[in-house]
């Protein structure tokens, strides 16, 4: 069974019955800490007081897995068992222990396996496909922008606060890409303002702007079509002072993805669904004219990253996102 982070503490409750086996998996740091640090509360109330940790570094022995599997408790009748695989890649050998762990899981253990994320063909591997046979698979999903405000409103609802709409599209704003000053600055507004509604006057007084950005986040903001978002979004890459070249990779990568899902140029390989989408619904805002213009401008502005022309490459960045976006048409796009 998958279940989210969110929806796996909503569940959570001194009366629920334990399961024998916790797979915490996914891209958002604050969330899997939250629910591994539940998991356990959870197993102490259940009488879970023996707790055992194998993390799974260089050289880690994985017998020793198959050993705490076998061994019997010496202090109490029950325990939680956590084993760490920072990598999210255990090898050859350590997939055959977890595949043999999981079929022979140890009595009176609530057993606690912690990933990384893992992308979509490691989630074919024949070890994940074994514990998510047998396990309860905890996702920690990163919290898109789109998902932010109710991400937002619902960690409000716990401090028994409720925001406007235009409050929370503006904390969502303020706080985007940096979950855990999210929860800070959250928290900050229950120690500074009332139990109740809480407006957008209230909110702008209060909150900082802790956003932090990645060009992949550009990405999505192009996809979108949220011109705003996407100068929020580089000026924020400026101001954390990322690399341009960098940025102007991703933006090239998105067109010749765009050409290809749009059939305009040959196939690449297989992407997830929902980038699938995404480059298609580019691609139904544009030409094969105005793609191969984006392009053109891109080595322009690769030229100017180098010296190599005149221009300011950030302008020249935001110029192209705009007209990826469709937002703004190139000069030689015509």
């Amino acid at each position: 069974m998958r279940v989210s982070s969110e929806q796996f503490l909503s569940r959570l409750s001194g009366r629920t019955k334990l399961a024998p086996l916790y797979v915490l998996y996914g891209a958002e740091a604050l969330l899997t800490l939250e629910a591994a640090d539940a998991l356990r509360e959870a197993a102490r109330q259940a009488g879970y007081t023996e707790r055992e940790v194998l993390s799974a570094e260089q050289g880690f022995d994985w017998n020793s897995l198959v050993m705490s599997g076998s061994n019997l408790s010496l202090f109490a009748s029950q325990r939680l068992m956590e084993l760490r695989i920072p990598t999210g890649k255990p090898g050859l050998e350590g997939s055959r222990a977890i595949e043999a762990f999981v079929q022979r899981l140890p009595q009176d253990t609530v057993t606690l396996i912690t990933l990384p994320d893992i992308d979509w063909q490691g989630q074919k591997s024949k070890w994940f496909v074994a514990l998510e046979q047998k396990a309860t698979m905890i996702e920690s999903r990163a919290v898109e922008r789109v998902d932010l405000p109710q991400w937002i409103a619902g960690r409000l609802a716990r401090q028994k606060q409720q925001a406007e709409p235009e409050a929370l599209e503006f904390l969502a704003d303020q706080v985007e890409g940096n979950l855990l000053a999210a929860v800070q600055e959250i928290r900050k507004l229950a120690l500074l303002l009332p139990e109740g509604i809480i407006r957008y006057e209230q909110v702008k007084d209060c909150v900082l702007d802790v956003s932090r950005y990645n060009p992949f986040q550009l990405a999505d903001a192009i996809h979108e079509g949220n011109a705003l978002r996407i100068d929020r979004i580089l000026d924020g890459l400026k101001a954390e002072g990322e690399a341009p070249p960098l940025i102007l990779w991703v933006l090239a990568n998105e067109i010749r993805q765009v050409m290809r899902a749009a059939g305009k140029t040959d196939c690449g390989r297989a992407m997830p669904q929902k980038k699938e989408q995404q480059l298609a619904r580019t691609g139904r805002r544009h030409s094969t004219q105005s793609l191969r213009a984006a392009l053109l401008q891109a080595a322009r502005i690769d030229r100017m990253i180098k010296g190599l022309n005149n221009g300011d490459p950030w302008l020249g960045l935001k110029q192209l996102a705009s007209a990826i976006a469709a937002k703004q048409i190139l000069k030689d796009a015509a």
